[in-house]
């Protein structure tokens, strides 16, 4: 019973870590462009291009005045990296003891520490040996991460996690990878490469063996281990941070490791583990049910980026809902696959973990009427996809004082703003509006696929006070920086030296703005500015206090009005 219950608590801290940390949070220019090549152009400027319609790069060096990102952004964004990173670190420990849990793995243990004993001759010897072993996993799985981000560079991770094409594929590969848990099939390696390695194992004395069997069990288990380190490296990959997929590997090496180790310092360790049984299947299967939970978060982000306008939030929550009652019924023991082992009576662990999985079923019910669900903000689809909401309104309705705004705002066929919120999507049409009813604007550089994005609109702008400041004392401006249908016109495209490409779409040519005039790639990011978009406060990122964020938008409130008084 303690095994299961170790076990699945894992589990549920796994996923809960993966879904905590989401897409697009922290994204950092990539490192090939440095501080010295950043040169920025003052918006509102002579050489600004939105106010003369002039066809050029935002950055020219001639005219503009260098600007680096930490001088634009402060502190905040460094903080912000280094709770992600350890977020990644923390998602991948525990995918590390899910993985030692798996049957690919946790039968090798005495085996593996066994073999140790006897090559060595003696106790310390083996001991010796086993911290080589998991230092040589350490080593395999970091290099891992590593070479993804050489592959990649951070830059182009961002750029994918915010593709449609990137988001269905890991669609795809994860419910590959919980079809596999469910025992359908094995996801294996070539066995070519696995004798080869193994074959240099038992060949090889001294250090490289042991490394090499290291990399045995790393390829041996695959099977095993392979959707726990994709899902790792998919969710640290988007986090645009240049060290994320190796963090997030050494995590998952690290508590990989620790076991084999422990057992041949601690011989009481080795007593002390579980047998083995059909419970390490149970775990593949539970495993599967998450994995295919989360694939559903991919598919709402390529959704929302495609603009399919199918894949709603009740379609979502009811898909999610089936799989926790699916999952509930498999812990009962009234479910079964046809590797599993019979369940002759339910235990007490089981119990209480199926009484979890189908409570937390029945606490998603009400959201299909449009209740918050605030477990899953930012992981199911945003609230202006729900076809009926009971309340009527979801976050309230727009204010008295928003009665002059427009009908119609450029590009509102497509992007929609949050539920009772007026938002316009272009800056120059913003910005116009903020002038003639005299109000600062809160720039909103916002993604279909930042999972932070809408966190901050499910979860803080629902807030009554927060919500009143934004509807009646700011002009909501929404820059999506993955919007990629809507095409720029030829008068604002221009070649762009830090995406390195043209700013074709709407979503470009608003990273372009973001980071040329604020320094600044992150999402979300929000920047309360005047009637020259200069910041009235320093720009920020997240921030899950409502009674902070809503203090945060009262001080720059109150610094556009002193600003105001000289002229009155």
């Amino acid at each position: 019973m303690k095994r299961l219950f170790l076990m699945l608590s894992l589990m549920l801290l796994f996923i809960a870590a993966l879904t905590s940390t989401g897409f697009a949070s922290i994204q950092k220019p990539d490192t090939a462009a440095t501080e010295e090549e950043l040169v920025f152009t003052e918006v509102g400027s002579s050489q600004d291009s939105i106010a003369n319609n002039i066809v050029k790069d935002t950055v020219k060096k001639d005219t503009a005045v260098k600007m680096t990102t930490a001088a634009a952004t402060g502190t905040t964004i460094p903080a912000e990296a280094d709770r992600t990173l350890w977020e990644t670190f923390i998602a991948g420990l525990l995918g590390g003891f899910i993985a030692f849990l798996m049957p690919c793995i946790f039968p090798m243990v005495p085996l593996t520490v066994s073999y140790f004993i006897k090559r060595a001759g003696s106790k310390q010897g083996g001991i010796g040996q086993a911290l080589i072993y998991g230092i040589s996993i350490i080593v395999i799985y970091v290099a891992l991460g590593l070479l993804i981000t050489v592959l990649f560079g951070s830059a182009k991770l961002n750029e994918l996690s915010s593709s449609g094409y990137f988001n269905f594929f890991f669609f795809i590969l994860l419910v590959v990878f919980a079809i596999s848990f469910f025992g359908a099939f094995e996801i294996t390696l070539p066995s070519s490469l696995v004798n080869k390695i193994d074959q240099k194992a038992d060949n090889s004395k001294g250090l490289g063996g042991i490394f090499f069997m290291a990399a045995s069990l790393a390829l041996v288990s695959f099977s095993c281990t392979g959707p726990i380190i994709g899902t790792i490296l998919v969710q640290a990959s988007s986090k645009g941070d240049i060290l994320a997929p190796a963090i997030g590997m050494f995590g998952f090496a690290l508590a990989l490791a620790l076991p084999f180790t422990l057992s041949a310092i601690f011989p009481g360790f080795l007593s002390a583990m579980p047998k083995s049984g059909g419970w390490l299947n149970s775990v593949k299967v539970c495993l599967g049910f998450l994995e295919l939970a989360l694939a559903l978060k991919f598919l709402s982000a390529a959704d929302l980026v495609w603009h399919w306008e199918w894949f709603d939030r009740e379609l979502f929550l009811a898909l999610w809902i089936v799989i926790f009652v699916l999952m509930g019924i498999y812990l009962l023991g009234k479910l079964k696959f046809s590797h599993d082992s019979d369940v002759p009576y339910v235990s007490v662990p089981r119990l209480f973990f199926a009484i979890i999985s189908l409570s937390f079923a029945v606490y998603l019910v009400p959201g299909l009427w449009g209740a918050p669900v605030n477990v899953l903000s930012g992981i199911a689809p945003p609230m202006n996809t729900q076809d009926f909401i009971l309340s009527g309104n979801g976050g309230g309705s727009a204010s008295a004082a928003s009665s002059s705004f427009p009908a119609t705002v450029k590009y509102n066929e497509t992007l929609k703003p949050p539920v009772g919120f007026n938002a316009f999507f272009d800056l120059d049409e913003g910005l116009a509006y903020a002038k003639s009813v005299n109000k600062p604007v809160l720039i909103d550089f916002t993604g279909h696929a930042c999972v932070n994005c809408r966190k901050m609109e499910d979860k803080v702008w629902i807030d009554k006070e927060v919500g009143r400041i934004i509807k009646e004392e700011y002009v909501l401006i929404q820059l999506y920086v993955d919007e990629r249908n809507i095409k720029m016109p030829k008068d604002k495209v221009h070649y762009s030296e830090i995406l390195r490409t043209t700013t074709d779409d709407l979503g470009r040519w608003n990273g372009d703005f973001q980071a040329t005039k604020y320094g600044s790639n992150s999402q979300p990011y929000y920047v309360l500015g005047g009637h020259d978009l200069n910041p009235l406060v320093k720009p920020q990122g997240a921030i899950f206090d409502a009674k902070e964020y809503a203090a945060y938008l009262q001080s720059g409130l109150d610094k556009f009005k002193n600003a105001e008084k000289p002229n009155e």
